[in-house]
């Protein structure tokens, strides 16, 4: 799934009839993903888009103060795991059941909103089975991760789209995303 490049630069005002000198652009710049987290207990793996910029730079999934994800799975487990190290968390999360991805391997995107992406590359969806052999189900994180749901509905396995737990995703309260998480956490025996 790919997007059509960037517009070039825009004319200057004021004359000279040529594009304007532009700083080097972010956007220019292939992004690198971060692996998945997955092991032989996972039954439900979380897909999200692509990470922002914060996770990219810490190199933790949903590392954005204010994304929902790491609040939500602590309401569901009965943990504070925020407060833990992000090597606990993902030993947490994988005794639990649960891995995490993205759809998308490599992008190029200014920013971190999923309408930025540009030039999307995917993840090996269709060989997710192999890394998790106890898969039960995929949940896409939001709608852009949704859009890949043609692709994972082809391995065969169910199949859910949750709330993004962006805070981009302002529409949706804290309330209202936990209950549908826990809507399908339930359905695995991830609570």
């Amino acid at each position: 799934m790919s997007r059509a490049p960037r517009r070039a630069g825009a004319a200057r005002a004021g004359g000279g009839g040529g594009p304007a000198p532009r700083a080097a652009d972010p956007a220019a710049v292939p992004l690198q993903g971060l692996a998945p987290v997955l092991g032989p207990q996972t039954r439900l793996v979380v897909l999200g888009s692509f990470p922002s910029v914060a996770s990219l730079q810490a190199q933790q999934y949903y590392a954005h103060p204010r994304n929902h994800f790491w609040p939500i799975l602590s309401a569901l487990w009965g943990l504070d795991l925020p407060r833990l190290p992000y090597a606990e968390r993902l030993a947490v999360v994988r005794e639990r059941g649960l891995g995490i991805w993205d759809v998308y391997a490599r992008c190029r995107r200014e920013g971190s909103l999923d309408s930025a992406i540009e030039d999307a590359e995917l993840n090996d969806l269709p060989g997710l089975r192999q890394h998790a052999p106890g898969l039960r189900a995929l949940a896409h994180n939001g709608g852009e991760s949704a859009r890949s749901m043609p692709i994972t509905r082809g391995l065969g396995l169910p199949v859910h789209r949750l709330p993004s737990t962006s805070p981009a995703n302002a529409s949706w309260s804290f309330e209202r995303k936990l209950a549908a998480w826990r809507e399908v956490f339930d359905l695995y025996s991830l609570t």
